[in-house]
């Protein structure tokens, strides 16, 4: 009964008119807004426990305060949809792939799946790397920064987006190896080119380490180091898989001839 109800995913170079495309498109939106309410509604039932996993990587000295009559069960609120597009992500993910899919030969759409998979690992790397290495010792500098100067009180809607904005950030940037050999598929990129320009790499890694929400010299460092070690593991990937895919396009080519 449910399988009815989702929509087909249609083949390689299978027509369709433009009001079947909206159909689908409509249907799978449809899909993967559900998929974040009944998400959301799963979140909040253990919200609680969200908030408390959440608020442990902040020193036993302090305590999330709150101003306002609302904002307990806003802040509630905020943290349970975090959790919602976390968990329903894979769903919306897989909902926008297939709408695309048919335009991908199906070669292609192997290696896509593939990617897909390793990004979807690098991600809860990355999130898990932010969680128990980055923010403990982020949150220990930047509240206990100037410690005698400022009686430091730490706001829980402002703690909760902080912490969420660096282990999404953190997440994103474990991506990287999968967006490189993206790029070398698709022959935007090439493994030579990358070895040439690694200085430059270098420098758009540690600027988009400065651009994560942690700015104290502590935290940089401890998010640039894994993100510099994760660029050049891209660089030699790039060169492996590159020598794979010629040689499968040779070998694809002399069984054709």
């Amino acid at each position: 009964m449910i399988r009815r109800m989702l929509p087909r995913r249609l083949g390689h170079g299978e027509e369709a008119t433009l009001v079947e495309h909206l159909g689908e498109l409509r249907t799978r939106l449809l899909v993967a807004l559900g998929s974040v309410a009944v998400a959301f509604v799963v979140a909040f039932a253990f919200n609680e426990r969200l908030i408390g996993w959440l608020s442990k990587p902040l020193p036993d000295e302090y305590k999330l305060v709150t101003l306002g009559v609302t904002e307990p069960f806003f802040t509630s609120i905020k943290v349970s949809m975090y959790a919602a597009f976390a968990l329903a992500l894979p769903v919306v993910l897989y909902q926008l792939w297939a709408f695309l899919a048919p335009a991908v030969e199906e070669g292609m759409q192997r290696v896509v799946s593939g990617f897909v998979l390793i990004a979807t690992g690098l991600f809860a790397l990355g999130v898990a790397f932010g969680y128990f290495v980055v923010l403990p010792r982020a949150l220990a500098f930047l509240i206990d920064f100037n410690g005698d100067l400022f009686n430091a009180q730490v706001r829980a809607s402002y703690y909760f987006s902080f912490v969420s904005l660096v282990l999404v950030g953190m997440g994103l940037a474990f991506e990287m190896p999968i967006f490189v050999l993206a790029l070398v598929r698709l022959r935007v990129l090439t493994a030579d080119r990358l070895r040439r320009n690694r200085r430059m790499g270098v420098f758009l890694v540690v600027l988009f380490a400065v651009l994560l929400p942690t700015v104290d010299p502590v935290s940089l460092a401890f998010e640039t180091l894994p993100l510099l070690l994760l660029f050049e593991v891209s660089i030699w990937l790039a060169v492996l898989m590159e020598r794979r895919w010629e040689a499968a396009a040779v070998d694809d080519w002399a069984t054709e001839t």
